[in-house]
């Protein structure tokens, strides 16, 4: 006579129980978001259209300072100090939405951060270039100011500006 073996998955519905809320618990910790960052053109300048209008922020532990170049003359737009130890998130929107309704097409601006400026200020500063929270039909909406956001060094750059003049 053959008796039939009884399955016993006791101790893997004991393991289900147990691993199935800790992975439902720790996909909602492991969201990653992805921004297309561009590099700056660098030392090819002369490939560049000098009509072609750039908007440059540099940071600083001091605060940052909102530069518009345009055929090969550059305007500061703003210098915004810091405020209590911390970056003016506000006023640099401001700033970038009067640059944007000045040049409503342009999509793009470089930032320029100093070594010592750390990654949270960096990626806030980020945000705030790229929107603008505004109330459009009686809803507050995020709108658009400059999408694409390009990262150089302040410090390079202002390097090469000292060596350019005697």
């Amino acid at each position: 006579m053959k008796s039939e073996a009884d399955l016993d998955i006791t101790s893997f519905m004991n393991l289900m129980i147990i691993l199935v809320p800790v992975l439902l618990l720790n996909m909602v910790f492991a969201q990653t978001a992805v921004l297309d960052l561009k590099l700056p053109l660098g030392d090819s300048v002369g490939n560049v259209n000098p009509e072609d209008v750039s908007v440059e922020v540099t940071i600083r532990k001091t605060g940052m300072q909102v530069v518009v170049a345009a055929g090969g003359a550059s305007r500061v737009i703003g210098d915004i100090p810091v405020v209590e130890t911390k970056q003016d998130h506000k006023k640099l929107s401001e700033v970038l939405q009067k640059v944007k309704k000045g040049f409503p097409d342009k999509n793009d601006v470089v930032l320029l951060p100093t070594p010592e400026i750390d990654y949270q200020t960096l990626v806030a500063i980020m945000d705030t270039a790229r929107t603008f929270e505004t109330v459009v039909a009686a809803s507050l909406v995020d709108a658009v100011l400059f999408p694409e956001v390009s990262l150089g060094d302040a410090l390079v750059i202002e390097q090469a500006s000292r060596e350019v003049q005697p």
